[in-house]
């Protein structure tokens, strides 16, 4: 029991901690909390399916073309659902505007897709060793993701670009970064990160479009446990919760382990507000 809670926990919480780094990535570069995270992992698993069960590519080229349409949503995303809201005088709008693309486009997927959960494809045809490849997947997705965007943060002029627009977005553009384009970029990497933890999770949580809401709620709990842009904090509360969340499966099961986790949600966010790796923001009065 305690070999099958880990796996599986391990393996949910990095699909967890790669939509909370989703919803960050978006975060950063446009003050916006777009709800399209869900919606991505989402279409993560179902274009991985529709490229490789239906249309026959290797491997290889249904994650390139997956992440691609991920890329390409994102900056759809940024266009239609973040940019007129970023001109609004109400800029909360962006509650109402993401949620609604991604309802669209759930929508349109079960139209297209089926409402039916399906069988995700089999990536590596190899012999299951200990841990069979759909519980490791995941967990290295997480972790090549959380290197790379250190890598390209810390040490590319692009990315410390990304990270003075993060900081003061006003300053970065009194200093001639190009907010929008680089905003662009952002929402691009989002969708690219989100269809990778859908694809790499998908034969856990298979090719279904109700995956949309799950992965959105279960995404954002990470991001408010790591605390509101912490990429690290996320991957440490995808984790916990994931082994929480299958730990509690097997204790009380069902409803039950819904409801635990919410109040275990709950309790922390009362305690640290600003999540468990958050630092605490000054006010100026």
């Amino acid at each position: 029991m305690l070999e099958s809670i880990v796996s599986y926990g391990l393996a949910v919480g990095a699909v967890y901690a790669l939509i909370g780094i989703t919803y960050n990535v978006m975060f950063s570069a446009s003050r916006v909390f777009s709800f399209t995270a869900g919606m991505l992992g989402m279409l993560g698993g179902v274009l991985g399916a529709l490229f490789i069960t239906r249309l026959g590519l290797p491997v290889a080229l249904g994650l390139i073309a997956t992440v691609a349409c991920g890329a390409i949503i994102g900056v759809i995303t940024e266009f239609v659902a973040v940019r007129p809201v970023l001109k609004n005088l109400e800029q909360h709008l962006y509650v109402l505007s993401t949620l609604a693309f991604a309802l669209l486009v759930q929508q349109f997927t079960a139209i297209e897709w089926g409402t039916d959960a399906q069988p995700f494809p089999r990536l590596f045809q190899i012999e299951d060793s200990l841990v069979d490849q759909k519980f490791w997947l995941p967990v290295v997705a997480c972790v090549a993701t959380i290197v790379g965007l250190e890598i390209l943060y810390r040490h590319t002029l692009v990315g410390r670009a990304f990270l003075a627009i993060s900081e003061d977005n006003y300053a970065a553009r009194a200093l001639g970064l190009p907010e929008q384009r680089l905003r662009i970029a952002s929402f691009a990497l989002a969708g690219v990160i989100g269809t990778l933890a859908g694809f790499t999770g998908g034969e856990v949580l298979l090719a279904f479009f109700g995956n949309q809401s799950i992965l959105n709620f279960y995404g954002f709990v990470p991001v408010a446990l790591g605390g509101m842009g912490s990429n690290r904090g996320a991957v440490v509360g995808g984790f916990a919760l994931g082994l929480f969340q299958q730990a509690a499966n097997f204790l009380v099961g069902g409803v039950f382990a819904a409801v635990a986790v919410f109040v275990v949600f709950i309790i922390i966010l009362l305690a640290r507000p600003e999540g468990l790796a958050g630092a605490v923001s000054a006010r100026r009065v």
